[in-house]
This record gives C-alpha cells, structure tokens and sequence, in this order.
C-alpha cells in the first residue's frame, strides 16, 4: 500500500474555541472529527500538522474578566489551561495549541493588515452608536437594553423584543440604558476600518466552485454573492481586549479579523520548535502543501468569504479545502440545561471513557453538513455491541486458547484464505471513505468485516473442537486466524480508537501499527497476557451524567433577564377582552427562505408564502437557529394583520410565534400535520 501512496504534506486546523467558557459535546463533535481526519493520514505515512489556538480577544472577554476582578490576560490563561485539560482527555492529539493574544499573532495580523491597506484593500467612514458615557465605550445591541417600543416589555436587548418578537432599531428602545454600567447611552460618531470584500466577488465565485467547498456549502456561499458583497468592517473602539491597528490609537482589530489568522500564528509557533517546518512552504503564495480547515455551518462566512479574501490580498495561499459539518442535538432537540443534555466535556469525561464517544461520532458523520443526533439510548447500544459485542470478543475469544494450548504462540497457518482475501479487498474503500471524511461508511464497512470474522468463529467453535481429541492444531489454527483478523480491525479503528489501539498493541506484543501493517499477517508470533479492553457503558453511568449536567430552572428568580437560557418568572400581562383577541389574524405559513440579516447580531429574514402572497419577516430567533436553511420548508404561525413595520434592514411585514426562554432556547410555533399554507387558526 505504501509504494503507491507518496507521502504528502498536509496542514490542518480546527475553529478556535472561545476564550470565555467552557467546551461541551457539540463543540467535541468538531475536534473528534478533524482529528480522527488527521490520525488517519499520520497512520498512512503523511506528514499531518494539526494546530489550534484559543480564539482569545473581544469585549465579551473583557467584561467577564472586569466582573471576576482578573485580568483578560489571567481570564484567558485560566480558560486555556481548562480547554487544554479537556481536549488532551478527550485524546485530541495537536501538534499545536496556541493563542490568539500571542506575540506571532499580532506581528502577522499586523502584517497583513499593512499588505491590505498597500494593495488598497482598507477604507474608513463614520459610524454612528450608541455610547457608554459612564463606562466610556461603544455598545454593541447586545449590550442595549430598554423598554420594547411595542409591548411595553422591560428588559429587552437593543434590536428585538424576545417577548413579542417585535425588531427595532436600538434608537427606538424607550428609556434605553446600557446593559454594563446601567447608564443612558447617548450617540455619536467614530471613524471605522473596513475591509473592501468587494474587491474579491470574482475570485471568491471562482475559488468558491473550485471544489474547496461541499456543494451544500458552496450553493449557500452563491447566495450571498449574487446578493453582492459588503465592506467588512474590521475596527473596533477602545476599550477592547485586542490588537491595537497600526497608527491608530484607541482602534482595535475586531476579534473576526486577527482569529483566522492565528491559526498561522499558532503554525509559526510550532515552526520555531521544529526546524524542518518551514512556515512559507505551507502559507507561502506558491505553497504545494495542503491546507484544510474544519468549521461548523454558523461561521462559513468568516472562512469562506473573509478569510480567503483576506488571504488572497496580503499575498498568502488560500485552503485547499474547508470541511463544514452541522450542529450536534441530543435525543432529537437542541442540546438543553433544564434536560440535562448541555453536556460538558469535563462531565462527559467524569462519567464515561471518551473513546465510547469518539467511535459513535464516527459512525454518524458523513461528508455532508446535515446535523448529527446524539441519541443517548442508541449511543449506548452501539458501542456495546459493535466494540465489545463484536471487535474485542473477538480478542477475548481466541486468545484465550492460544495461551492455554500454546503458550500464548500463535500458529502461522491461514485455514481461511477467503476470509483473509476478503478482508484485504475491503481495505482500499475504508481508506477512501476515511480521506473523504465519510467516517460512518468506514464505521459500517469495518463492523461488516467484524460481522464476518465473529461469524467464521462462531461456525468453526474452537470451544466445542478444544473438546475433541487431536483437534487442537485446528483450534490453534483459528484462534491465530482471529487474532490475525482482530489486528487488522484495531489498524482500521486505530484513527477513532487511539486507546483501545495502544491497548490492543501491548497485549500483541506489537509495536504501533501503521495502515501498511494491513498488509501481513502474523506468524509464529508470541502474545502477551489478555486483559480486558474495553466494558460495557451501563445505563446507569449515562443517567449520571445527564444528572449532572441538569440545572434546575425552579431555582432562577423573579425578573431574571431573559435570553439567558434561563427561565424567567414574569407577572402576566394586562387582561384583554375576547374582541381584541379575535382581531388577531392568524395563519399557517410555510417558511420558503430564511437568511442572516447582514449587521444584525439577533435577526433571521424570513420569506413566508401564506397561500395567496408572500410575505417578508424579520425574527430574533437567530440565537436558536445559527443555520437558517434548518427552518426552510418549515409551517410556522403567523400574525398575518400586524401592521407593517420599517426598519434598518427593510420592512417586516407580521410577526411570527416562536416560544421559549430565549437564547439558544427559542422555539418556533409549528402546526399539527395536516396544515397548508395561508390557512387561518383564528
């Protein structure tokens, strides 16, 4: 196999996690996916380079670190000595993990801002916010809050009320204050950098088409190109946790700018300890080497567009590909506190053994961008039946024999070429289907081969043969054909399985396997004692750890803020008479398109058809739906006579009905089956 597989040269990254909380399942899913990826080409003989960094600037993390009375500085080393606990258990192998507040990253985010700015890729405007007098800077909308204009709701962010839905501009907020110090915000001007994306529309539809993208991924992209591209803008006011622009004072590198760039940072990082990587030759303009990044859906703009961009400005090569992958649920819903399915890493590892995870990730992603489920019962069943049920009894089954009748010395005799020749054949697909990142097809294919194996024993029953007299050469016969076959399974799972391989590999007495070992069998070869590999997840454990993950949303107060992901207890509203209820208009309407608002931090546009027109929506569900191709298709309830309303953004015709306690937590009504488009409820 190795004659005919030159070695290659291959960088890869992950999305860097934020430097303000802590990493839970669904960003694993992403981690466990690249490096399952990069195992792989390491075990084939590659020259593999994963790296990270922690994603480490921006107000957010300014602000918790004033609350907590600690630096950023002291916030971020904290949060990235957790995340690197966390990944390290979770056997997350990098070659590197950096950043992004590091000496490498603001030298070369400087350096391609300069190369942007020569190549006339940067202008300047004004911009009008909303100001904290008492805190002394600009507020983002999430950090606006005030009376919603429409309901009279208290407590509402600075672009939509999470309570009847209503979207407005921060300026139409009554008795706005700002959300950090409690002070009226008032407005006024600053002059902001911008990036010039434009410049780039006719690279970016080419490089986007180039097979760097998955198609799903590349037809999104179009859509935002064909609507044209806007300036970027890439400046933030001081105070801010970040990289100061060069001759700027008090203007800072919004955090999107210097974050991808730190995954060369943390490149470089690693180039200074290793001297046989040379930086250029995998960023260089005429880099041979291969570059890909995993990211999930909610950020495909930043690395799809921005990024790229960006690149192509400054005089650097462009990824070979990025790899986009969905968002993780648990039991069919969105990951939940109040259930106990928002799930830290840190939990996860208190309770059960992280290759349990790593196998059943791997056998429900493909190569699409479709969202994966954890379902806790299958989760269970899988892994005890497909790697103690069928890979490890196959180890458990015949080593026992060999020691017993031999020493523990395996026979050189094949009493099955068929079965060997089989298993030979399947091996070039399970390398496939691993380099497209179809890892459940490679899952599917090994167990079909363990199948196989366990269904050989089982016809020959070495058990029942130990028993008859002079039979024993056939027994030790199958027993090594076993071991042979149970090898040649630990190989194919080696890249999901790291620990059970090494395991595997003691108790063979084997060196650390590589994919060309798939090649031979063993001999006369001597094994070591058998222990047990791998148990069985009780339910039990499972249980607990979905326990500890529950918070008990009894115990949170009157008039907590909403879109916490918490639930707040309010007072009800006013009564209203059955007249003013039955003037409400409301329909059925099927949600043809749903969009990010291009500079609004909360809302979706929705293109509603209600039977007989269509309808435009602007919603604040953005927090709960960061993919909103997920809603197409979707019947939801809608206010069809709310009166027309302008905005920043363009005119919201109605409102539709979504419940929930806000933040990632908000719900969009749907109808029983049976509903059609445009029909009324009441």
């Amino acid at each position: 196999m190795s004659s005919n597989n030159p070695q290659r040269q291959i960088l890869v990254t992950s999305a860097l996690p934020y430097a303000n909380g802590s990493i839970h399942l669904g960003h694993m899913l992403e981690y466990i996916q690249t490096d399952i990826w990069v195992r792989f080409q390491k075990l084939r003989g590659h020259q593999c380079i994963y790296v990270c960094a922690d994603d480490a600037h921006g107000s957010a993390i300014m602000l918790r670190a004033e609350k907590e009375g600690i630096t950023p500085e002291q916030l971020i080393d904290a949060v990235k000595a957790e995340h690197t606990a966390d990944f390290a258990d979770f056997l997350v192998d990098f070659d590197n993990y950096h950043s992004t507040h590091s000496e490498e990253n603001r030298v070369l985010s400087e350096l391609i801002y300069e190369k942007l700015k020569a190549n006339g890729h940067i202008s300047t405007r004004s911009v009008t916010q909303y100001f904290d007098p008492e805190k002394g800077m600009f507020l983002a909308d999430r950090f606006i809050k005030g009376t919603c204009p429409k309901c009279a709701a208290e407590d509402q962010y600075g672009d939509n009320c999470e309570k009847c839905g209503a979207t407005y501009e921060p300026t139409e907020l009554k008795d706005p204050r700002s959300a950090i110090s409690g002070a009226t915000p008032v407005l006024r001007d600053s002059k902001h950098f911008f990036f010039t994306l434009p410049d780039f529309q006719d690279m970016l539809k080419q490089w986007t088409r180039s097979g760097a993208l998955q198609d799903a991924v590349a037809n999104k992209i179009a859509e935002w190109l064909d609507a044209g591209l806007q300036e970027w803008d890439i400046s933030r006011d001081a105070p801010y946790f970040g990289f100061e622009i060069p001759g700027e004072p008090g203007k800072y590198f919004y955090v999107w700018l210097d974050a991808p760039v730190g995954y060369m940072a943390s490149f470089q990082n690693l180039c200074a300890r290793r001297p046989e990587l040379d930086f250029d030759a995998f960023w260089g303009k005429d880099s041979t080497a291969e570059l890909y990044h995993f990211i999930g859906k909610d950020i495909i703009n930043f690395h799809t567009l921005f990024w790229p961009a960006m690149l192509e400005g400054a005089g650097y090569r462009k990824p070979t590909g990025v790899n986009v992958h969905g968002y993780l649920t648990v039991n069919g819903q969105k990951m939940s506190k109040s259930r106990g399915t928002f799930i830290k890493a840190r939990t996860y590892l208190d309770h059960l053994s992280p290759e349990y995870l790593r196998y059943y990730y791997a056998c429900k992603l493909g190569r699409g961008v479709d969202d994966m489920d954890l379902n806790l019962e299958d989760f269970i069943q899988k892994v005890n039946s497909d790697l103690v049920g069928k890979v490890v009894n196959i180890a458990s089954r015949c080593a026992g024999f060999i020691h017993k009748g031999n020493g523990g010395l395996m026979t050189d005799a094949n009493p099955e070429p068929e079965l060997t020749a089989a298993f030979s054949a399947a091996f070039p697909s399970i390398a496939e289907a691993y380099e497209k990142r179809d890892f459940s097809r490679a899952m599917r294919e090994i167990m079909a081969l363990a199948d196989r194996a366990n269904a050989w024993i089982a016809d020959k029953a070495p058990w029942a043969l130990n028993k008859q007299e002079g039979r024993q050469d056939e027994v030790q016969a199958i027993c090594s054909l076993g071991i042979n076959l149970f090898r040649q399974l630990i190989i194919l799972l080696k890249p999901v399985l790291p620990n059970l391989a090494a395991d595997a590999e003691a108790f063979l007495n084997l060196p650390p396997q590589r994919w060309e070992d798939l090649d031979s069998l063993l001999g006369a070869h001597q094994l070591n004692a058998f222990k047990p590999l791998l148990t069985r997840i009780e339910p039990a454990r499972v249980e607990a750890m979905v326990e500890a993950s529950r918070e008990d949303l009894e115990a949170t107060v009157t008039g907590a803020p909403q879109g916490n992901g918490e639930l707040a207890k309010e007072p009800l509203a006013p009564e209203i008479d059955f007249k003013a209820f039955s003037a409400v208009d409301l329909r059925i309407a099927l949600i043809e398109k749903a969009e990010f608002v291009e500079g609004a931090d909360k809302l979706l546009r929705l293109t509603l058809n209600i039977g007989d027109a269509t309808r435009n929506v602007f919603s604040g569900i953005k927090s709960a739906y960061p993919d909103p191709s997920s809603l197409e298709g979707r019947l939801t309830l809608y206010v069809a006579n709310l009166a027309p309303r302008k905005m920043k953004f363009g005119v919201s015709e109605g409102m539709v009905l979504a419940a929930g306690p806000g933040g990632e937590e908000i719900y969009l009504l749907s109808p029983d089956e049976g509903a059609r488009p445009g029909q009324r409820v009441m």
